[in-house]
């Protein structure tokens, strides 16, 4: 059968039709930038401490609460009591000497920054700080429930239904979400919205890759939904510098879903994916309707007789695809743990750093903003080296980088303060670009029957490093360099394991399971399919026409 690049290559490169879905499937990637991230602001906690009923004065800090609550010390500096006060209610002098307990009486939170967050509004203080990092796990359990559902879903109906089903889930859980009238109302619907973001980014991942050729692949895997990803990641400290309310942000973050409603009419289904299930007339009109956007008069028979009758017999004999289809030979089976591997350590590192932005020193939107920053220098960066060097050294040098950076953070002094800034966000923009590149490297790596059931499960298997990665971040209010520690040492260990997977640069997508390639050890020389057909070819004399014909016999 002829290769599906041959068959649609009369479509061209970038004909209005290749660009018109490489913006609408990068933009669809916008909200999802600001979703996960943005507990950063929901659940930030405000200075606070013990309401004393007997002072008519409900304000953070106002007159005699510096005379009624003891002190205590945080990161260097003395401050009020966030979680005790003294037992003896009323003494205006009361002294160190005295007892004291807990905040009977609720607490007074500071407004100097913000009107409300989830912790104002449910007291996660104290007591119940865990809640706060728990809410960010809640998240990525929904991430990983999402990652591993939407992967089966999506093989099984097809890549647009799930994109444009999980995306209203996203936008019409996150306003129901603003709503919520408790704690575990609002962690609930946080999982479903986990489960929408991530399988929607996996979608439109894999839509754009099967409907784009091999070159605008590329620039749409490493740059476009990862540049608009970053956009998304960027606008949220300014939506958050302006709506200081918790419920009101909320809102305003998910308004912009319901914009997305008319790709419906414009994006299609993936000829690769209906080709995979038999249904060689829907892909042929998919690809008719692209080439008269192009301007191009398609051949009359784009699939063969004697292509369409491979197709289908290779399809009936096995139309249904499940996660064990990952592990059924030695290929795709080494191909998928080592993913598995490699997502767990790049996901922990990646949010590990990002979560951590709340412990460095300054202002929080502009940590948060120089955060989103890096992470256009990271995606750029990888954009660049992708056109230029193999896939494996891609991948295993940006690894190895940025574990060497967070590594060196414990050799600086606690002085240079901004020294260490500089190396965790050039670490930062390393594991960025490592990790939007994961995404084309997977796609890459898993053929077409189970392509997005494959990145489905390495996603989701990466949502366990994710669940962690805010336990990891919160070491660093006991131990700033443990969690750089803990994170370099992983990544530099991922970085190695990398090395191993097969190059998949300039090469076809794999289409069945067969023709996923081995591991490729460090003494061993891989030669690219089309160069090694031509190799053989010269060796016995014959030429690549007359290879390929006695291959179709």
């Amino acid at each position: 059968m002829r290769d599906y690049e041959e068959v649609t290559s009369f479509l061209g490169q970038w004909g209005p039709f290749q660009r018109l879905m490489y913006i609408l499937l990068s933009l669809s990637s916008i909200p999802n930038g600001y979703v996960g991230m943005a507990m950063v602001f929901l659940a930030d906690i405000p200075p606070h401490h013990c309401r004393l009923p007997f002072l008519n004065s409900s304000s953070y800090g106002g007159p005699g609460y510096n005379l009624s609550l003891p002190t205590e010390e945080v990161k260097g500096e003395v401050t009020l009591s966030r979680c005790r006060r003294y037992a003896e209610q009323g003494a205006l002098d009361a002294g160190s000497n005295q007892s004291t307990e807990r905040c009977l009486d609720g607490w007074v939170y500071s407004k100097e920054r913000y009107l409300s967050t989830i912790v104002t509004e449910w007291n996660l203080v104290c007591d119940d700080t865990w809640k706060t990092p728990f809410t960010v796990t809640v998240f990525f359990l929904g991430v990983l429930t999402g990652s591993f559902l939407s992967g089966i879903i999506s093989d099984r109906y097809g890549r647009k239904f799930i994109f444009f089903a999980t995306m209203a889930v996203q936008c019409i859980f996150s306003v129901i979400q603003a709503a919520s009238n408790s704690w575990e109302m609002f962690c609930v619907f946080y999982f479903i919205v986990g489960m929408g973001q991530i399988a929607n980014y996996c979608s439109a991942f894999i839509l754009g890759c099967e409907l784009l050729s091999k070159s605008p692949r590329i620039n749409f895997a490493t740059l476009g939904v990862s540049l608009a990803y970053a956009f998304g990641y960027s606008i949220l400290p300014l939506f958050a510098y302006f709506i200081r309310d918790w419920r009101m942000l909320l809102l305003a973050l998910s308004a912009p879903g319901f914009l997305y409603i008319p790709m419906w009419w414009f994006v299609p289904e993936s000829p690769r994916w209906l080709l995979s299930q038999g249904r060689v007339e829907e892909a042929e009109a998919i690809i008719r309707a692209a080439a008269k956007k192009n301007g191009i008069t398609p051949p009359d028979v784009i699939f063969n007789r004697d292509d369409t009758a491979e197709l289908m017999n290779s399809t009936v004999e096995q139309k249904v695809y499940t996660w064990i289809d990952l592990l059924s030979t030695a290929n795709i089976r080494n191909t998928t743990i080592l993913n598995i591997i490699m997502w767990m350590t790049v996901s922990l590192t990646y949010y590990g750093l990002s979560l951590n932005t709340s412990n460095m020193d300054g202002d929080p939107y502009l940590n948060c903003l120089i955060a989103a920053a890096s992470e256009v220098v990271g995606y750029s960066s990888m954009w660049f080296a992708v056109r230029y060097t193999t896939r494996r050294f891609t991948l295993g040098f940006s690894l190895i980088i940025c574990g060497l950076l967070l590594l060196i953070i414990k050799y600086v002094p606690e002085e240079l303060n901004a020294l260490t800034i500089t190396l965790a966000m050039a670490g930062k923009s390393c594991i960025t670009g490592a990790f939007g590149f994961l995404y084309l490297y997977c796609t890459e790596l898993f053929p077409t029957v189970v392509r997005n059931m494959g990145l489905g499960v390495t996603s989701m298997a990466s949502r366990i490093g994710s669940t962690v990665s805010p336990y990891v971040a919160y070491i660093g209010t006991y131990n700033k360099v443990l969690p750089y520690i803990l994170m370099g040492c992983i990544t530099i260990i991922s970085g190695i394991l990398g090395l191993l997977l097969p190059e998949t640069k300039d090469e076809e997508l794999p289409e069945l399971i067969s023709e996923v390639k081995p591991l490729h050890w460090f003494c061993q020389k891989q030669i690219p399919v089309k160069r090694k057909i031509e190799q053989e070819n010269k060796q016995l004399g014959i030429g690549l026409e007359k290879s390929h014909s006695l291959q179709d016999m």
